[in-house]
């Protein structure tokens, strides 16, 4: 009983523990990006002397953020769309035809789980499409990024889904459009949910992929215009923390939003007894 109880009282201080690993950098984050100049460079945990909520106002306007938000979104919001209901139906085709084409369509874009075999490909479309540093390209290389992992979670829910319901669809005149989006589409809600959430949260926090393929300042997203802005305030720590938490509002919202699909969508099937 009293070993029990130590497990217990140790499981409780490891989440503890981990809690706080996760709370405390975004508390401290938060509260210097109301302090002074002086007080944010000391980064304390202390609630400032004074509130200073014109940090805010003074980044949005000096760090270009208007443009680097609207970049984000249209990324994030397009190619999360658009990669998880193209990969939904390509699960679906995977999933439900299991020829050797398919088969090996399938186990070649898991590939892309591991190391990134569409990019190779990617990179010459854009060169001959002339997408170069173009917004398009950009949102087209997140979508591209996104297929392995979305094909594999929607692939393995589709398994689950019978047969029957497409049997009974087509007898009643369903076309394959209609199948899809009238009747599977509905039953992958939570996974696709979920897929939309975490890609949608990969997009909008990446920055090695616009740093690649974007030369331009116009196209830059909010991680491209936090690294513009570090660079030209190093000192001015209060900026630089109120530009941080401008970046991670959206994708907090976002999540909160999506967060009762999250563990539903990973691991429940789509039909229930």
């Amino acid at each position: 009983m009293a070993k029990k109880r130590i497990q217990n009282l140790l499981k409780h201080v490891v989440c503890i523990l981990l809690c706080l690993c996760v709370v405390l950098p975004f508390y401290m984050v938060l509260i210097n990006s109301f302090k002074t100049k002086a007080e944010a460079a000391r980064m304390s945990l202390a609630l400032p002397t004074e509130w200073v909520f014109s940090n805010y106002s003074e980044v949005i306007e000096k760090g270009s953020l208007i443009q680097g938000f609207l970049n984000s979104f249209a990324y994030a919001l397009i190619a999360t769309t658009l990669g998880v209901v193209l990969c939904a139906m390509a699960a679906f085709v995977m999933c439900r035809k299991r020829t050797k084409l398919n088969v090996f369509l399938y186990y070649f874009v898991l590939c892309g789980l591991f190391f990134p075999v569409n990019y190779v490909t990617l990179v010459r479309v854009l060169s001959t499409l002339h997408l170069n540093d173009t917004r398009v390209g950009i949102i087209m290389v997140f979508t591209s990024a996104m297929i392995p992992f979305c094909v594999f979670t929607i692939r393995n829910f589709v398994i689950s889904v019978p047969v029957e319901l497409d049997e009974a669809a087509v007898i009643d005149g369903a076309g394959p459009l209609s199948l899809f989006f009238k009747i599977i589409m509905p039953l992958l809600k939570p996974t696709m949910v979920t897929c939309f959430i975490l890609q949608f949260m990969t997009v909008w926090s990446d920055f090695l992929t616009p740093l690649y393929l974007s030369s331009k300042s116009r196209l830059f997203p909010m991680t491209m215009a936090v690294y513009q802005f570090f660079g030209k305030n190093k000192s001015y720590w209060n900026y630089i923390f109120a530009d941080i938490v401008l970046t991670c509002i959206p994708v907090i919202i976002v999540y909160m939003i999506g967060q009762k699909y999250i563990v539903g969508g990973m691991t429940s099937g789509a039909v229930k007894e």
